[in-house]
């Protein structure tokens, strides 16, 4: 069985790593939507859709996961049609896991089987949090796979979210 899981990966995280590897136990292969893939080089958003693919594969794959497809999802920004999008957009699949509220609702209502995710150690693997660390200079790289922090320091990850919490007046 063939699972979906969507995320926004900014960036991809151990706890986004152990939800992988948790889907894996139960499905065969997992379809990963890299979700807002259109948005990127804003604090909450701040790393391309190709950036976060890279930090996705070379994780998995360093982790040897190999049964995975990555998929950048763009925003459509129509609920009725998003469902749709995103089936248009990946392989079949059978099962999604997600905690989003909406996200449940939109592939419940298409008879898609839907299941939460265990978010793991969520007060320090979290996307905010670790976008702060960055921002404040506190160690975010225990919070990623070893290569998502080579990735971040190759792009200048940490000084392109300062730079972009910066004011008009800085």
């Amino acid at each position: 069985m063939r699972a979906l899981v969507v995320g926004r990966f900014q960036p991809f995280h151990l706890g986004h790593l152990e939800v992988i590897r948790s889907i894996l136990r139960e499905n065969s292969s997992v379809i990963i939507g890299i979700g807002s893939a259109q948005y990127s080089h804003t604090l909450k958003d701040p790393f391309t859709a190709g950036e976060r693919h890279l930090m996705i594969s070379r994780s998995l794959e360093e982790n040897k996961i190999y049964d995975f497809y990555l998929v950048p999802i763009e925003d459509v920004n129509s609920n009725p049609l998003w469902v749709a999008h995103v089936e248009s957009l990946t392989p079949k699949f059978s099962k999604v896991y997600t905690n989003n509220p909406l996200v449940k609702r939109l592939f419940s209502e298409k008879k898609y089987e839907v299941q939460s995710v265990s978010l793991l150690n969520r007060a320090r693997w979290s996307g905010t949090r670790i976008r702060e660390k960055m921002i404040n200079g506190g160690d975010w790289r225990s919070d990623v796979p070893k290569q998502v922090a080579e990735i971040v320091d190759e792009i200048d990850g940490e000084g392109r979210l300062r730079d972009l919490a910066k004011s008009d007046g800085e």
